[in-house]
C-alpha cells in the first residue's frame, strides 16, 4: 500500500498550532487598551495628563518582567506561584550585599539575579526531574522564599537609598531605565518564543508533551529551562522593584503571582498550554495598569477595582475558551 503523505493544508494546520498568538489577537488587545484609555480620559479630568502616563510607565516594569517569565511557564502547561516571594528574596539578598558587605552595585545585581535563577532551577528540577506537581512545588517555594526573606531582613524593611535608586533615575528620551529594560525583556521574550528553537519546543511541550517527546524534543530539559528563566526574571524584577522603592521590603511582591497570571491570561496565553504571546502579556499588564489608574482617578474604592479586574480576567478566560473551540472546529473541518 502506498504511503499517504500529509497534504500542504494539513502541514499548515499542524505548523499553526505551534505558533504564538497571532497578530489579530494583539490588534484586539491594542483596541481594548485604546478604548479603556478613551473612557477614562472622558470620565477622569486629569487622566490624559503626561504625569498619569509617566506614573503608569514607572509602575509596570517589574510586573512586565515577571509576567514574561510566567508567560513561558503557562505556555508549557505549568504554573508558578512562587514568583512574588522569589522577588522578595532576591530583593533581600541585594539589600544584604549592598548594606552588609559594601560590595558595588553590579555585584549586588548579579547576586540578585543568581538567587532568582537558583530558585527557578530548583523548581524546574523538582517538576521536570521528579515529576512533582508544579502547583505543590511552587507553593512550597513560595513559603520557603518568603520565610528566607524574613530571616535575612529580620522582618524589617532595609532602606538602601541612593545606591540603588540611581537605577530608576536613569532615563533615555524621557523613558526610565526600568521601563526600557522591561521593553527589552518583552522584546527578547517574544523573539525567543517565535523565532528560536527553544520557543518552538516550549510551544510543542505545552501543546502535547507526549507527542513532543516522540518528536525528539527533550521535554524535561525544556521545562527546567523555562522555570529557571522565570526565576531569573524574578531576580531582574527584584532589581527594578528595589530601585523604585529605594529599599528591600520583606513584603515586596505579595500577590505578584496572581497579578502576573491575570496579565498573561488577559494577554491571550492559554491556561491549557501550547499557545501564547509575550506581546499580548505586555498589553495585558498595560490594561491592568490603566484600569487601576483610571478607576483610582474616578474615585472607585479598592473593592470596586478588584471586582472589575476580576470580571475582566474571567471574561478573558471565557474568550480564550471559545477561541480554542473555534480553532478546534476549524481545524477539524
Amino acid at each position: 500500500m502506498a504511503e499517504v503523505k500529509p497534504g500542504k493544508k494539513t502541514r499548515t494546520r499542524t505548523r499553526a498550532r505551534l505558533l504564538p498568538t497571532g497578530v489579530a489577537d494583539s490588534v484586539g488587545m491594542i483596541l481594548a487598551l485604546c478604548a479603556l484609555t478613551a473612557i477614562f480620559g472622558l470620565k477622569a479630568k486629569h487622566f490624559f495628563e503626561l504625569k498619569t502616563f509617566q506614573t503608569i510607565a514607572n509602575q509596570i516594569p517589574d510586573a512586565v518582567v515577571i509576567s514574561v517569565g510566567v508567560t513561558f511557564v503557562l505556555i508549557i502547561g505549568g504554573i508558578d506561584l512562587s514568583v512574588g516571594s522569589v522577588l522578595a528574596l532576591c530583593s533581600a539578598v541585594m539589600g544584604a550585599v549592598l548594606l552588609r558587605t559594601e560590595m558595588p552595585l553590579p555585584v549586588a545585581v548579579l547576586a540578585c539575579v543568581i538567587t532568582g535563577l537558583a530558585c527557578g532551577s530548583i523548581n524546574g528540577l523538582l517538576i521536570s526531574g521528579l515529576k512533582l506537581p508544579a502547583f505543590i512545588v511552587t507553593l512550597g517555594m513560595m513559603e520557603i522564599a518568603r520565610g528566607a526573606t524574613y530571616m535575612i531582613t529580620g522582618s524589617r524593611t532595609a532602606y538602601i537609598g541612593s545606591r540603588v535608586e540611581v537605577i530608576a533615575e536613569q532615563s533615555l528620551f524621557g523613558l526610565s531605565l526600568p521601563f526600557l529594560t522591561a521593553l527589552a525583556v518583552a522584546s527578547a521574550g517574544q523573539f525567543a518564543l517565535s523565532r528560536t528553537v527553544f520557543g518552538r519546543h516550549a510551544l510543542a511541550v505545552g501543546a502535547n508533551e507526549q507527542a513532543a517527546r516522540y518528536s525528539g524534543i527533550g521535554a524535561r530539559k525544556v521545562k527546567w529551562m523555562v522555570y529557571a528563566l522565570c526565576g531569573a526574571l524574578s531576580g531582574v524584577a527584584a532589581v527594578i522593584n528595589c530601585a523604585r522603592l529605594g529599599s528591600a521590603d520583606p513584603n515586596a511582591g505579595t500577590g505578584f503571582e496572581l497579578q502576573a497570571i491575570a496579565a498573561v491570561v488577559i494577554g491571550g496565553t492559554s491556561l491549557m498550554g501550547g499557545r501564547g504571546s509575550v506581546v499580548g502579556t505586555f498589553l495585558g499588564v498595560c490594561i491592568i495598569a490603566v484600569l487601576g489608574a483610571g478607576l483610582a482617578q474616578i474615585g472607585a474604592q479598592e473593592s470596586t477595582k478588584r471586582f472589575i479586574t476580576g470580571c475582566v480576567i474571567i471574561a478573558a478566560v471565557i474568550l480564550d475558551y471559545y477561541r480554542r473551540r473555534l480553532r478546534a472546529s476549524s481545524g477539524a473541518a
